[in-house]
This record gives C-alpha cells, structure tokens and sequence, in this order.
C-alpha cells in the first residue's frame, strides 16, 4: 500500500518541498527574531544606526521597547 500511495501522490512532491523549505524558513525567521544573540544583534543595530545619525534616540527608543515587547509577548504567549 505504501508503494502505491507514493505513486499516486507524486504530483505533489514539489508542494511537499516547497512546505518543507517553507518551514525551515520560518523556524530560522524565528530563531533570528527571538533568540537571545538575534536580540542583541538588533538592539546593537539601533545603536550602531544612532551612532551614524540614521536614527533619533526618540526613534530609537520606540524601536527598542517593540523589541523588546515582541519577545515578552512571545515568552508569555
């Protein structure tokens, strides 16, 4: 039986690979966004981008805190 149901759902292979591919994207996505070094790495983005003149503290202070409440709601969601 496993033979055959392979052969009829060959068609879908190539939607099973992109779903597959899909969800290492976001398993990655997820890992940069939130994990400790990613948050750093962001938070040290803002500092860098204050230190060109690119950002306002102001500006960067509202960037900081939707970080920094991105991950809280994550870690209580």
């Amino acid at each position: 039986m496993g033979l055959l149901l392979n052969i009829l759902t060959l068609p879908y292979a190539p939607v099973r690979a992109v779903t597959a591919i899909a969800e290492v994207l976001l398993e990655q996505a997820e890992q940069e966004l939130y994990s400790p070094q990613g948050v750093r790495r962001q938070l040290e983005a803002l500092d860098e981008a204050v230190a060109r003149g690119e950002l306002s503290e102001d500006d960067r202070h509202t960037a900081e805190q939707e970080i920094l409440d991105r991950v809280a709601t994550r870690s209580t969601g």
